[in-house]
C-alpha cells in the first residue's frame, strides 16, 4: 500500500511540474496565398515583375543553438511565395554581412554536406504528421524528403526524390534563390480552397545557427505540430501524374578467379520505371525487368555471433517513398531477391564424382509494385507486390552432364497498410504481410495492428502493437504454425524532462524473417529510458542531454532470467560547436540462449562494465575528425574489449573532398561458440582482432555532374587458445578438442561511380566494382599489412557498366507536341 501510495504521489508530481513548466505557445503564424499570371524565370534571381507583389514570410526565430532568439537585422531572411495553376514558386533572399559568411560545398543530390541552405516544409493535408520537404543550398544543390511519424516526432526519408527545379546566385551581401515546385511533386487534397501547414527553415552553417519563420521549440515533440500555415490556396487542381523513366544498361564482368563462371562475360539490359498518379493522393510506382546492379557493394564482415547480418537497402525502387511500408518494422526489404531459400540444401544433393557449378546467392526480381499515398480523410494506404523468378543450382558430373536442383521457387511478396492520422499527431495503422511461393515450399503471413496516440498537449504519449504470424504447410508435419507479439509504451514526449517505459513480448512460435528481419523470439523485454535536456545555451555549452537507460529481459517459456543493462550518458554541443558526450554502462551476468547455436542450451554469460567516450570537431571548417574510444571488461577469464573510431575529412574546397576512417576493435580472452565436435557444444576463449580502414574521394564537378569513389579493406582474426565443453548447466568445463577453427578474414571492395545528371530527373552513371571473395583462411599469424598484401595479390573480379535513365512526363510531352502543332 506504502509502495502504491509513493507511485500515485511520483506520477502527481511529475505531472504538476509538467503543468508548471508548461508555456503557452503563441499563434501560428499565417501567410496569405496569392496566384500570380506573371512569368518567372528561374535563374535564382529575383528580379521579375511578379515578386513585387507577392506576400513576404519574414520575422525569423532561431532554434538552434539559442531557442527564441530573434534573427540579426544583418543577417535576415526574405522569402516571397507564390502559385498558379501550375505549381509553386518560391524565391527569397539570405542576408549575410559578407560574402565570406556563406557556406558552401557541391555535395551531390540529398547531401547537405557543409551548406547553408534554406528549406520549405507543407503540411498538405494538415494531419501534423505527413509533409514534403524541399532545400536549396547557394549553389544550387537541391534535396527533398517525405515526413512521416514515428513515436518520437517525424521521420525524414530523403530517399524519396521529386522533379522540380530551383536556382540560386551568390551575392556580396548573401544568397538570393528561385525555386518551382510543380504540383506534379507534391500531394494535397481536392479542396477548392485549402489552408497548408508551412513553415521555412534557414541553416547558417558557420555559426551554428539555425532558424524558422514559424518558432520553433527544441523541447517540443514533433516538428509539424510546431508550424505555421499558408492560406487561401484556390482552385488548384492534381495534374495528371504519369512519369516514366526507361533506362539502358550495359555490363562488362571479369571474373579471373572462376568460380564456375567464365572469365569475361558482358550483358545488354533494358527496363522501365513507371510513376502514375491513380489519383491525387495515391500513385503506383512499378518496376519493369529491374536493374540494380549499379548498387553500392555490401560492406561485408566476419560474423562470428549466432545472427544474421542486416545490411543497408541501397536499391532505390526499396528505399523510395516506403514509409507506410516500414510501420510495425515487419518488412526488410533485402528478403525480396535475397537468398534462395534451399540455397544450402543444393550441397547435400551433390552425389559422386559430382559438382556443383553453379548456386547463384540470389534471387532474380522480375518486376515490383507499389501503390501509396494518403486520401484527404488522412487514411494512409500502401500496396506492395514483387515477384521473384524460380532459382536452381546446377549440378554437373564427371561427363559434364547436369541436373538443376530448385533453390527457391516462384515466390511472391506483398504488403498491404492501412494509417489512418487523428488529432494531435495520433494514428492507428494496420499492416499485413504474405509470402507465397509455388509448390509445395511454406507460406508465410504476418498481421499487425498498432496505435500511437498523443494528448492534445503534445506532451504525453502512449502506443504500442499487437501482431500474429502464420507458417502454412510448414515442418516435416505440413501444419500451421502461428506466432504472436506485443508491444506497449507509455512515455513523456515534449519538455526539458522525458521519459518512456514499454514492454516487448514474443511467443516461441512468433517468426517474421520470409519477409521481414527478426534475430529470436521467445522472449519478454522491459525498457525504461528518462532523459533531461538543457537547450539554452550555458556558458560552455549551447545544448546539453543527459539520459538513462535500463533494459530487462527474460526467457517467456520457461520464464527464466536472460539478461539486463543499464547505463548514463550524456551529450551536447559546444560553443565551439565541437559535439562531445561520453556514456557508462553495465551489464550483470545472464543467460545466452543464442551463442550455444542449438535450440534449449544455453550460456552462463560473464558480467561486464563499459566506458565510452566520443568528440566531433567543427563540421564548418575544412577539417573534421571523430573520434571515439570504447572499453569493456568482462568477469569471464578477465577479458577486455578495446573499440577505437577515428573519422578524418578535409575538404580542399567546394569540389574536392577526402575522407578516411579507421576501426579497430581488439578482444583479448574473449569467450563464444566455436564449434560442434559429435554432440558436445564447444565454446572457445579466444583472441579476436578486427581492423578496417575506409577512404573516400569526392570531387564535384558542377552542380549535377559529380565522381566519387570508396575504397574499404576490413581485416578480422580469430585465435582460440583453449576449448571447453557447454554443460547443461551452462557452465563450461575444458574439452580436449584440439581442431583448428581459428579465422582469418579479409574483405576488400572498391566502388567508383560518376553521376551526371543531364536533365530533370535524367541521370547517366559509370560504376566501376572491385572487390574479392572471401574464402576460408586459418593462417593466423600474418600481420595486418601483410594480410592487406595478400589480399590485394588476390585475383578480384570486376564490374564495369553504362546506365542511362531518361525522365519523360507526360504533361511536358503532351505540351512540347501542342505546341509543335501550333506552329
Amino acid at each position: 500500500m506504502k509502495f502504491k501510495t509513493s507511485l500515485l504521489l511520483l506520477v502527481c508530481y511529475v505531472m504538476s511540474i509538467t503543468a508548471f513548466a508548461q508555456t503557452t505557445a503563441p499563434a501560428p503564424k499565417k501567410l496569405e496565398a496569392k496566384r500570380s499570371i506573371l512569368p518567372i524565370k528561374i535563374d535564382g534571381v529575383i528580379d521579375e515583375e511578379a515578386w513585387k507583389g507577392a506576400p513576404a514570410a519574414l520575422g525569423y526565430t532561431e532554434f538552434r543553438p539559442t531557442p527564441f532568439r530573434s534573427e540579426d537585422p544583418t543577417t535576415r531572411t526574405e522569402v516571397y511565395m507564390l502559385y498558379n495553376d501550375e505549381g509553386i514558386y518560391l524565391g527569397g533572399y539570405c542576408h549575410e554581412k559578407t560574402k565570406d559568411s556563406i557556406s558552401t560545398e557541391l555535395s551531390g543530390r540529398d547531401g547537405f554536406g557543409n551548406n547553408d541552405f534554406i528549406g520549405f516544409i507543407f503540411d498538405t493535408y494538415n494531419d501534423k504528421i505527413n509533409g514534403f520537404e524541399y532545400f536549396i543550398t547557394p549553389l544550387g544543390e537541391q534535396m527533398d524528403a517525405k515526413m512521416a511519424p514515428n513515436p518520437n516526432g517525424n521521420s525524414e526519408d530523403f530517399s524519396w526524390n521529386a522533379v522540380w527545379q530551383s536556382a540560386a546566385k551568390i551575392h556580396e551581401d548573401g544568397w538570393s534563390f528561385e525555386m518551382f515546385i510543380p504540383f506534379s511533386a507534391i500531394r494535397f487534397s481536392k479542396k477548392s480552397v485549402q489552408d497548408w501547414g508551412m513553415n521555412i527553415t534557414r541553416r547558417r552553417q558557420k555559426t551554428g545557427q539555425q532558424n524558422a519563420w514559424n518558432p520553433v521549440d527544441p523541447n517540443v515533440n514533433g516538428f509539424l505540430t510546431q508550424e505555421g500555415y499558408w492560406t487561401g490556396l484556390q482552385d488548384i487542381k492534381p495534374p495528371l501524374r504519369l512519369q516514366f523513366s526507361p533506362y539502358f544498361s550495359t555490363y562488362v564482368n571479369h571474373y579471373p578467379g572462376g568460380n564456375g563462371q567464365k572469365t569475361w562475360t558482358s550483358s545488354v539490359n533494358g527496363g522501365m520505371d513507371v510513376k502514375y498518379g491513380i489519383s491525387q493522393a495515391l500513385t503506383l510506382d512499378m518496376t519493369l525487368i529491374p536493374d540494380f546492379g549499379q548498387v553500392k557493394s555490401d560492406p561485408t564482415v566476419l560474423n562470428l555471433t549466432p545472427f544474421e547480418v542486416k545490411y543497408n537497402e541501397n536499391r532505390s525502387f526499396f528505399t523510395e517513398g516506403t514509409e507506410l511500408f516500414n510501420k510495425g518494422n515487419l518488412f526488410y526489404s533485402r528478403r525480396v531477391g535475397g537468398s534462395p531459400i534451399h540455397y544450402w540444401d543444393a550441397f547435400g544433393q551433390v552425389g559422386a564424382n559430382e559438382k556443383i557449378i553453379s548456386n547463384p546467392t540470389e534471387t532474380k526480381l522480375m518486376n515490383a509494385t507499389k501503390v501509396s499515398g494518403r486520401l484527404q480523410n488522412g487514411l494512409g494506404v500502401g500496396v506492395f507486390n514483387a515477384v521473384t523468378k524460380p532459382t536452381y543450382a546446377i549440378i554437373e558430373d564427371e561427363n559434364k552432364s547436369q541436373r538443376k536442383f530448385q533453390t527457391s521457387p516462384l515466390t511472391d511478396y506483398s504488403i498491404i497498410v492501412l494509417d489512418q492520422t487523428m488529432k494531435h499527431n495520433s494514428s492507428v495503422s494496420l499492416v499485413n504481410t504474405n509470402v507465397w511461393r509455388s509448390g509445395g515450399d511454406y507460406d508465410a503471413n504476418v498481421t499487425a495492428a498498432l496505435f500511437d496516440l498523443n494528448d492534445k498537449t503534445n506532451t504525453w504519449n502512449v502506443g504500442g502493437k499487437v501482431g500474429t504470424s502464420n507458417l502454412f504447410n510448414y515442418g516435416p508435419d505440413h501444419k500451421t504454425q502461428t506466432g504472436f507479439t506485443h508491444n506497449i509504451y507509455f512515455g513523456k514526449t515534449s519538455g526539458r524532462f522525458s521519459f518512456n517505459i514499454s514492454q516487448t513480448l514474443a511467443n516461441e512460435k512468433y517468426q517474421i524473417n520470409d519477409i521481414g528481419y527478426f534475430n529470436f523470439n521467445n522472449y519478454l523485454d522491459h525498457y525504461a529510458y528518462a532523459g533531461y535536456a538543457w537547450t539554452k545555451p550555458g556558458k560552455w555549452y549551447n545544448q546539453m542531454r543527459l539520459n538513462f537507460n535500463a533494459s530487462y529481459s527474460r526467457r517467456l517459456k520457461p520464464s527464466v532470467y536472460q539478461n539486463a543493462s543499464f547505463n548514463v550518458n550524456m551529450n551536447g554541443q559546444l560553443k565551439n560547436l565541437w559535439w562531445t558526450g561520453f556514456l557508462i554502462g553495465y551489464e550483470p551476468a545472464g543467460n545466452d540462449y543464442y551463442e550455444p547455436h542449438a535450440d534449449g542450451r544455453f550460456f552462463r554469460g560473464w558480467k561486464s562494465t563499459f566506458v565510452d567516450g566520443w568528440v566531433e570537431t567543427n563540421n564548418a571548417k575544412k577539417y573534421k575528425l571523430y573520434t571515439e574510444f570504447l572499453y569493456v571488461t568482462r568477469s569471464m577469464f578477465n577479458s577486455k574489449k578495446y573499440q577505437v573510431n577515428m573519422m578524418h575529412r578535409y575538404r580542399f574546397n567546394d569540389k574536392f573532398t577526402l575522407s578516411y576512417s579507421i576501426y579497430l576493435e581488439p578482444q583479448q580472452d574473449n569467450t563464444g561458440f566455436a564449434t560442434f565436435n559429435g554432440n558436445n557444444i564447444i565454446f572457445g576463449r579466444r583472441d579476436v582482432h578486427t581492423v578496417e580502414n575506409t577512404f573516400g574521394i569526392k570531387y564535384n564537378f558542377n552542380k549535377k555532374m559529380g565522381i566519387r569513389t570508396d575504397i574499404r579493406h576490413y581485416w578480422s582474426e580469430v585465435v582460440y587458445k583453449q576449448f571447453y565443453n557447454l554443460e547443461q548447466n551452462g557452465s563450461l568445463t575444458p574439452s580436449n578438442f584440439n581442431g583448428n577453427v581459428n579465422q582469418n578474414y579479409n574483405a576488400f571492395n572498391l566502388d567508383a561511380v560518376y553521376t551526371w545528371q543531364f536533365a530533370p530527373g535524367s541521370f547517366i552513371n559509370i560504376v566501376w566494382k572491385n572487390y574479392n571473395l572471401p574464402g576460408p583462411d586459418q593462417s593466423t599469424k600474418l600481420r595486418y599489412f601483410k594480410n592487406l598484401g595478400n589480399t590485394l595479390d588476390q585475383t578480384h573480379d570486376n564490374n564495369l557498366s553504362l546506365k542511362v535513365i531518361y525522365f519523360l512526363d507526360y504533361l511536358q510531352l503532351k505540351g512540347h507536341k501542342g505546341n509543335k502543332e501550333k506552329k
